[in-house]
C-alpha cells in the first residue's frame, strides 16, 4: 500500500477514534464526564497555577507542552526496523494507548483536585507508593528536562555568521524569545485588561510569523553552549514561578498554532509529492540494533505512548480544565496531534527525505550510524522540507522554518517540564512534612539546580543526563505503565469498566520492564555501575508498586465477594 493511502486512513482513523472511541465510550461509559461538576480550576482558582481556562486554549497549551523533540526523534530511528512496525504503533498504538494514557490521567487529576498521578496513587493505591511513584518521577523529569537544556543550548550555540555548525540553528534565537514577549504582552491584555482574545491572538500569530520570517535571516550568533545552557536554566526558573496565564498558556497556544500551521503544510506537500517508500516495510535485524521487541515501543516512546504526558495532564492542564468534557479534546486530541507529529515523522524519514532505496539503506546502515541526535534531526527536517517544497517554497527557506518549529517545541518542553518539577517537590515537601519545600520559590530553586546537575555535572567525562539518558525511554514508559495501573485501580473500585485501561496497561508494563533488565543487565557487562545501580532502583520501585496494586486489588475482590455472600444470605 502506498504512503499516500497509508497517511489517508490514518486521517480517518484519528477523525473516528476521538469521536466515537475517546467522546463516547471512554466519556460516557468508563469516566461519566459531567459537564457541570465543579473542576479544580474554579473550587482552588488561585490565578497562578489553578486558572479556568478556553477549552481550545487549552489544547494548544497541553499540545505544545507534550510535543517537544521525543515524537519527532524517536520515530526517525525506529524506522530502522521498517516502516510498517514504527507506523502501527505510533497510529494504532498512540488511539489504543497513549491517548487512553493521557485522556484518563487528566480526569483522574481533576477528580483529584488537581493533584499529579504521584500524590493520586496514596489515595488509589496504598499511602507509601506515593513517595515510590514521586522519586520515579523527580528522577525523570530532572534527567530529561537536563538533557533538554543542553540540546537546545546546542541547537542555539554559533560563534559566528562564518561558522555555524551542522547541528545548530541560531536563526531559531530571535523567533524564540520574541514569542516569549508577545505572549506575555497577551497574556497581561487578556487577564488583566480584559480584551478579547480573538483579536490578540490573531495578531499575535501574525508578529510570530513576522519574526520567524526575519529571524531566518538574522541568525544570533556569539554565544556559547554553556552561556545558553545558564539562559536557559534562569529563563526555565521565571517560566515556572510567573502565573501560568502570563506567559505559558499563550505561549504555548500561539506556538501550538505554528505547529498546526507546520504539520498542515507538511502533509499537504506530502499529497502532492506523494513518494513511494524508500524503506522496507520490516527489517527485524538491523545491524547492531536492540531486538525490536520491547526496544520498538521504548525507542518511538513519546510518539505513541509517555509517562511524562500524564505528569502534563495532572501536574498543569488539570488545573486548568474549565469543565470535565472539555477532557476529551484536550487530553485524548492533544495525543492525536502529537500522534500525528510521529506519523510525518516516519512519512518524512520512509519516504521524504531520500531518492532511493540505497540512499535510505546506506544512512541506516547501523544502528550506531543512524541513532546520532544531528542525524535524527537532519533526516527529519530534511523529508519536510522536501514536503515543503512541493508548496513552492525555496527548498533552504523550509529546512530552516523547520529547524525554527523543532527548537521552539524543545523550549516548550524545558518551561514546562520545570513547572511540574516543582510541583513534584512541593508534593514530596507535603509527604515527608518539609514546610519549606512547599514554598513556591524554593522548590523551584531546588528543580532548576536538579535540571542543572544533570546539564552540568560529568560521569566519565560526560554531562550526567546524557551519561544516563539509555534511562530515560524506560523509566518514561514505565511511569506509563504505572499511570495506566493507578487509573485502572481507579475504575475498578467505583466499579466502572476497566479493560480500556487494563489492557494497554499490562502492554506497557511488560514491554519496558523487559526492557529496563535489558539495560540493566548490559550496563552491568559493560561495567557501568551507576547506570546500573540507577536502573535498578527504578525498576525495583515500579515492582514495589505492581505489588502494592496486586495487594490491593485482592483486598477489594476479597471485600466484594464477602458482601455478595452476605447479601446472599440474607436474601
Amino acid at each position: 500500500m502506498s504512503p499516500f493511502a497509508i497517511a489517508l486512513i490514518a486521517i480517518v482513523f484519528y477523525v473516528l477514534f476521538f469521536r466515537f472511541y475517546a467522546k463516547g465510550l471512554l466519556g460516557r461509559r468508563v469516566f461519566a464526564l459531567d459537564p457541570n461538576a465543579p473542576t479544580p480550576a474554579h473550587t482552588l482558582r488561585d490565578d497562578v497555577d489553578y486558572v479556568p481556562t478556553n477549552r481550545y486554549v487549552l489544547l494548544g497549551h497541553h499540545y505544545a507542552s507534550i510535543a517537544g523533540l521525543a515524537p519527532m526523534l524517536g520515530p526517525a530511528i525506529a524506522v530502522i526496523w521498517g516502516w510498517l512496525p514504527a507506523l502501527l504503533w505510533v497510529v494504532i498504538g498512540a488511539l489504543l494507548v497513549g491517548c487512553v494514557h493521557d485522556f484518563s490521567a487528566l480526569v483522574l487529576s481533576v477528580r483529584h483536585q488537581g493533584k499529579s498521578v504521584g500524590t493520586i496513587v496514596r489515595d488509589v493505591i496504598h499511602p507509601r507508593t506515593r513517595i515510590l511513584f514521586l522519586l520515579v518521577i523527580f528522577f525523570l523529569v530532572a534527567l530529561a528536562m537536563g538533557v533538554f537544556v543542553l540540546v537546545v543550548a546546542g541547537l542555539f550555540a554559533a560563534p559566528d555568521r562564518a561558522h555555524i555548525p551542522a547541528t545548530a540553528h541560531p536563526e531559531a534565537v530571535f523567533p524564540t524569545w520574541a514569542l516569549m514577549a508577545i505572549a506575555m504582552v497577551i497574556g497581561f491584555l487578556v487577564y488583566r485588561r480584559r480584551m478579547r482574545t480573538g483579536p490578540l491572538i490573531a495578531t499575535g500569530f501574525v508578529l510570530m510569523l513576522l519574526t520567524t520570517w526575519w529571524g531566518l535571516s538574522h541568525p544570533v550568533v556569539g554565544l556559547s553552549a554553556g552561556a545558553w545552557t545558564w539562559i536557559l536554566l534562569a529563563y526555565a526558573f521565571l517560566a515556572s514561578i510567573l502565573p501560568v496565564w502570563l506567559l505559558l498558556q499563550p505561549r504555548d497556544f500561539l506556538n501550538s498554532l505554528l505547529l498546526y500551521l507546520a504539520l498542515l503544510a507538511m502533509f499537504a506537500g506530502f499529497f502532492l509529492l506523494s513518494p513511494d517508500w524508500k524503506a522496507p516495510a520490516v527489517n527485524l535485524h538491523p545491524e547492531g540494533a536492540p531486538p525490536i521487541w520491547p526496544f520498538l515501543f521504548i525507542t518511538i516512546a513519546c510518539g505513541a505512548v509517555s509517562g511524562f504526558h500524564g505528569l502534563v495532564a495532572s501536574g498543569t492542564t488539570a488545573r486548568q480544565l474549565d469543565r470535565e468534557t472539555d477532557a476529551p479534546l484536550v487530553g485524548y486530541g492533544g495525543m492525536i496531534g502529537e500522534s500525528m507529529l510521529a506519523l510525518i515523522a516516519v512519512l518524512a524519514t520512509t519516504a521524504g527525505a531520500f531518492a532511493s532505496r540505497g540512499e535510505w539503506e546506506a544512512f541506516y546502515s547501523s544502528w550506531s550510524h543512524a541513532a546520532g541526535l544531528h542525524q535524527k534531526l537532519g533526516v527529519f527536517i530534511e523529508g519536510n522540507a522536501n514536503f515543503l517544497a512541493q508548496l513552492g517554497l525555496p527548498h533552504d527557506f523550509a529546512a530552516a522554518f523547520i529547524s525554527v518549529v523543532v527548537v521552539g517545541f524543545a523550549m516548550t518542553s524545558v518551561d514546562t517540564g520545570t513547572r511540574l518539577l516543582r510541583f513534584n517537590i512541593e508534593e514530596i515537601g507535603e509527604t515527608l512534612g518539609i514546610r519549606l519545600l512547599t514554598n513556591r520559590y524554593v522548590a523551584t530553586l531546588l528543580a532548576v539546580a536538579a535540571i542543572g546537575f544533570f546539564a552540568f555535572f560529568k560521569v566519565s567525562g560526560k554531562p550526567a543526563g546524557l551519561f544516563l539518558w539509555t534511562l530515560f525511554g524506560t523509566t518514561n514508559q514505565i511511569l506509563a505503565g504505572l499511570t495506566l495501573l493507578t487509573v485502572t485501580i481507579y475504575l475498578y473500585r467505583k466499579r466502572r469498566p476497566v479493560l480500556y485501561t487494563l489492557l494497554p496497561m499490562l502492554v506497557v508494563v511488560s514491554a519496558t520492564i523487559a526492557a529496563m533488565i535489558g539495560n540493566v543487565g548490559k550496563a552491568v557487562l559493560a561495567g557501568q555501575w551507576t547506570v546500573a545501580i540507577v536502573g535498578g532502583v527504578i525498576l525495583a520501585l515500579a515492582v514495589w508498586v505492581l505489588v502494592e496494586a496486586v495487594l490491593v486489588y485482592r483486598r477489594l475482590r476479597d471485600g466484594r465477594a464477602a458482601q455478595a455472600a452476605v447479601a446472599g444470605e440474607s436474601g
